[in-house]
């Protein structure tokens, strides 16, 4: 039976429709858009499985078996549209973060692994307090509040985003992760939803991921990025510091003393350090520290809210 997999260039016949030749075409497709070697193979493999509803171990191990025509017709759909540039989190609309598997669309930018550098250094941080109130600032699909709520678990977790699309694909994986019951959400931009909230000096972290590109960059980014994330999610303005501008400035008014302020900043021009004197500038915190994520970059800037403690309680 003849596959429904096109012929790569040069070859007149249609490919044999088994798993294997299924992920070398994918392969050599995704290598034709442009996508490295190891990249190509990896998400024609995360393309196929999902298309054809198999665990690695079985694509592994019985390579030869024939792809469903079903199966086959959702693959080249997957594959022509990944090497037009939609991201692959998009495709199977999964993806891995701290040991989560969460949901996401485009309503949402896709969670990265250096994120995973801001949940850590906010975990250490927040340890010897033993029910901390945290808020989490443009949440997006809640990766950082979910994870934060799973690994400390008498934390009590506000997340914040302005996109109502973000803020309903967080709820969900938060109930999909199990700790629906201890995260509320508010929409606002900033920490414009707590100004009502009567929570002056009372809150223990504000931890952001917040858009953090200078506007002159979007261009320059990836086009899968550029063409597909949420931009309200990834421009951060002319020099890329709006949002955390004014986070900076607003924490001031609702850490108690002591209490953790957690930044992610982009791994460019000096960010970090530049955040590190905006908090520094404030008189409110002790001197800040900046993290490093796993590829040796800045990445994640803290400081710890200084003060007498008379506003907690």
């Amino acid at each position: 039976m003849r596959s429904p997999f096109p012929a790569p260039p040069g070859h007149s016949e249609a490919l044999p429709g088994s798993r294997r030749d299924a992920w070398a075409w994918g392969t050599r497709r995704l290598r034709q858009a442009g996508l490295a070697r190891a990249d190509a193979a990896l998400e024609a493999e995360v393309l196929l499985r999902h298309a054809a509803a198999l665990s690695r171990e079985e694509l592994l191990a019985r390579p030869s078996v024939r792809v469903p025509d079903r199966a086959a017709a959702s693959y080249t759909d997957l594959v022509t549209r990944r090497a037009a540039g939609v991201p692959v989190a998009y495709l199977v609309g999964r993806r891995e973060f701290f040991g989560l598997d969460l949901v996401v669309d485009d309503r949402v930018m896709i969670p990265r692994p250096e994120t995973e550098r801001l949940v850590e250094a906010s975990i250490d941080a927040l340890r010897d307090r033993p029910d901390p109130l945290i808020v989490d600032v443009g949440t997006g699909s809640g990766a950082v509040a979910i994870a934060l709520a799973r690994m400390l678990p008498h934390a009590r977790v506000l997340a914040t985003d302005v996109s109502p699309g973000a803020l309903e694909v967080a709820r969900n994986n938060a109930a999909r992760c199990g700790v629906a019951d201890r995260i509320a959400w508010a929409r606002g931009a900033g920490l414009e939803p707590l100004a009502s909230l009567r929570i002056d000096g009372n809150v223990d972290a504000v931890v952001s991921n917040p858009p953090y590109i200078p506007t002159s960059e979007i261009p320059r980014l990836p086009r899968e990025v550029r063409e597909h994330e949420p931009a309200v999610a990834l421009d951060g303005g002319p020099d890329g510091l709006h949002v955390l501008r004014e986070v900076v400035a607003g924490a001031v008014r609702y850490l108690a003393p002591g209490a953790v302020l957690a930044l992610e900043v982009a791994a460019m021009q000096d960010q970090a350090a530049t955040v590190a004197a905006l908090i520094a500038g404030t008189g409110g915190f002790g001197p800040p520290g900046i993290v490093r994520d796993y590829a040796g970059m800045d990445r994640v800037v803290l400081a710890l809210r200084s003060g007498d403690g008379r506003h907690r309680g």
